[in-house]
């Protein structure tokens, strides 16, 4: 499928059935009643929307154990049908290109993770709190939305939960306010997210603040985990410093790191924060790589967020090489050792996919992050130091809070190699299923 007629069709090939194109979203403001007790989500959602072509229906993304209530646009009562995970809602009239609209959608029920190809994806309940982990598929788990990684809009959280319970959610903490034994919790994220990156976490947390950084990073987290997290996660700051000189000024107003008490299988990253299992916090930087993984998604995949998921590289391969980068600075493990022994362990493996296009089913394959990683190395090696940082520093910058693609980024690094051989560069790194040589400023790479 061409990137036009995915467009048109409003729904990305990797995840099917999501997202459409007829109309943009620019703004969620979300209000959610939660009882931690019986899992029971009231929600209201309120949606500034664009339409993008002459429309007679929109069509949002809501997982169908949630029951909808009610809808309205522009504060009249729309019809609407609920079917599978998909709200249609009929407008009175066809509405024009252009169309500015304000729609709200009322419901309520047990959100539960949504199934995918990837395991479950969405809101999931913990021994004793809430994570959101929707990447790619899980936002409408626990909200209507227009599920596709272009449609960026700012959100407004709010969340009343019970008044022992933390909650975390994207953005800066606006207010919070008691009553009885309900609190009442709003944040705003006014730079534009896409719709997997929204998270809300509830849980019986201590929020502190991480040293050496002003401020600017916080952390979350279960009791008993203070002086191990404080080990585990002391360098962050320095990161923080590493990836502002290669890559540009950090792109949200704060950082905030989610330590549950439950073991988590993975780190996960939303837009302005990162979430950890307890079991990724041993008190002796055993996971420091992650920290540095999960840290540079903010520049790549939060701010700079893929266009088609098919380019999935762009935000794994790009954290994969921040991992090395930080290695090189903190741990003196020369870049070249770090991309040596991956580019050995990767032609021990099947090269049986092209890391710009590796379907669905691999689109989260450790093969992909390791070569894609290798590949911005390759890139580095045919621009030199200097101006491969400069390109990546230029790359974020002129894409910032922005979709990218695998073809925009080829023809952004086109704009500063002299001489030709990138689009060879990208056909073997990026296209070709074989492993390319091992790349080294005297061998091009290409």
């Amino acid at each position: 499928m061409s990137p036009k007629r995915q467009d048109e069709a409003g729904t990305d090939p990797y995840v099917p059935g999501h997202g459409d194109a007829t109309f943009a979203v620019r703004h969620y403001d979300l209000e959610l009643d939660y009882r931690m007790s019986s899992n029971r989500l009231v929600g209201r959602a309120r949606l500034e929307v664009t339409t993008r072509r002459s429309v007679g229906r929109l069509e949002l993304d809501l997982a169908g154990g949630l029951t909808v209530a009610k809808v309205t646009v522009g504060r009249r009562a729309a019809k609407y049908q609920h079917r599978g995970d998909r709200l249609r809602i009929a407008l009175p009239d066809d509405v024009a290109k252009g169309t500015d609209l304000e729609v709200v959608v009322r419901y309520a029920g047990n959100p539960t993770p949504l199934k995918s190809d990837w395991g479950s994806v969405g809101w999931e309940e913990l021994e004793d709190g809430v994570i959101v982990a929707s990447q790619p598929s899980g936002a409408p788990s626990w909200y209507p939305c227009n599920d596709h990684p272009r449609d960026k809009a700012t959100y407004a959280i709010t969340v009343i939960a019970d008044s022992p319970y933390t909650v975390i959610a994207n953005g800066t903490l606006r207010s919070r306010k008691s009553s009885g034994s309900r609190t009442t919790w709003r944040y705003e994220q006014p730079e534009p997210m896409a719709s997997y990156l929204a998270a809300v976490h509830v849980g019986q947390y201590d929020v502190i603040e991480v040293p050496g950084d002003g401020g600017r990073q916080r952390a979350a987290l279960p009791n008993g985990l203070r002086e191990r997290f404080t080990t585990d996660f002391g360098r962050q700051p320095a990161m923080m410093r590493l990836f502002e000189e290669l890559f540009g000024p950090y792109p949200f107003g704060h950082y905030t790191v989610v330590v549950t008490a439950d073991d988590l299988e993975i780190p996960l990253e939303a837009q302005g924060m990162s979430t950890f299992g307890a079991n990724y916090v041993d008190g002796k930087r055993t996971e420091e790589r992650l920290v540095a993984h999960e840290l540079a998604h903010q520049w790549f995949g939060n701010s700079l967020t893929v266009g088609n998921w098919r380019d999935i590289w762009l935000n794994e391969g790009f954290a994969c090489y921040a991992e090395w980068l930080w290695a090189a600075r903190a741990d003196d493990v020369p870049i070249e050792e770090s991309v040596r022994k991956h580019h050995q362990r990767l032609a021990r493996l099947d090269q049986d996919f092209a890391i710009a296009d590796p379907g669905p089913e691999l689109m989260f394959d450790d093969r992909l992050y390791k070569r894609g990683a290798v590949t911005l190395h390759a890139i580095r090696c045919a621009l030199g130091d200097e101006t491969f940082f400069d390109m990546l520093r230029d790359w974020v910058a002129t894409h910032r809070h922005g979709n990218v693609t695998t073809e925009l980024f080829r023809e952004h690094v086109r704009g500063f190699h002299r001489g030709e051989g990138v689009d060879e560069l990208f056909s073997a790194w990026l296209v070709d299923t074989d492993l390319p040589p091992l790349p080294t400023p005297e061998r091009r790479a290409s």
